[in-house]
């Protein structure tokens, strides 16, 4: 078909030509519409993304918080458990050694009697006074040793600074005596696992 067979613009009636620039603003306004949409989803989306920024940062912080909550809680609970296991042992001290001090006031009154009994009995009245003083002393020896309280061993045995408390030393006899106890001045003793009163004594050097 040949180029005249085409009507040009110029040719077409006058409605026609209307209608194809009404058509032609109609697709200018499409592009504009298109753009305005896209462009006010942009603008609708960036409210969204910096409220997201603020969850996401409030999230963050109440995580942290309760991290260090949490933390915090568990400390608390370690010191208390802590606290009731000091508690607990310093109860079971308190009974375990409840007759220390009543076994340390009696041990003086041990002594003086032991010092009595060294005294010569020259007649009858002594002698029996020297043996109500015995009962008496055998009577509170096993009272100690029923609580928990015995004699320190020390005469002839290896001076032991746990237990010995050496106040005056001599020249050994021999090899073998060296470092050991050769007499006891005053009686140690023991409260179960604790020296109530170390023995003093003289130790071969």
């Amino acid at each position: 078909m040949s180029k005249e067979e085409f009507p040009s613009e110029k040719d077409l009636p006058q409605e026609d030509q209307e209608k194809q620039a009404k058509a032609a603003e109609a697709d200018k306004a499409g592009v504009k519409d298109d753009k305005r949409v896209k462009d006010d989803k942009e603008e609708a989306a960036k409210p969204a993304d910096v409220e997201l920024d603020h969850l996401k940062a409030e999230v963050a912080a109440l995580t942290q918080k309760n991290k260090d909550l949490e933390d915090k809680y568990l400390r608390s609970q370690a010191e208390i458990q802590n606290a009731q296991r000091r508690y607990s042992k310093e109860r079971a001290n308190l009974v375990k050694y409840e007759s220390q001090r009543l076994g340390k006031d009696i041990l003086s009154s041990v002594d003086n009697l032991e010092r009595a009994l060294q005294v010569k009995a020259d007649d009858e009245a002594s002698r029996q006074l020297k043996k109500g003083i015995e009962m008496t002393l055998e009577g509170l020896v096993r009272a100690l040793k029923d609580n928990g309280i015995e004699e320190i061993k020390a005469d002839g045995e290896k001076f032991d600074p746990t237990l010995h408390q050496a106040v005056q030393s001599v020249p050994a006899e021999n090899d073998e005596q060296k470092g050991h106890v050769v007499q006891v001045l005053q009686k140690g003793y023991v409260y179960k696992d604790r020296v109530l009163r170390p023995a003093m004594v003289v130790v071969a050097q």
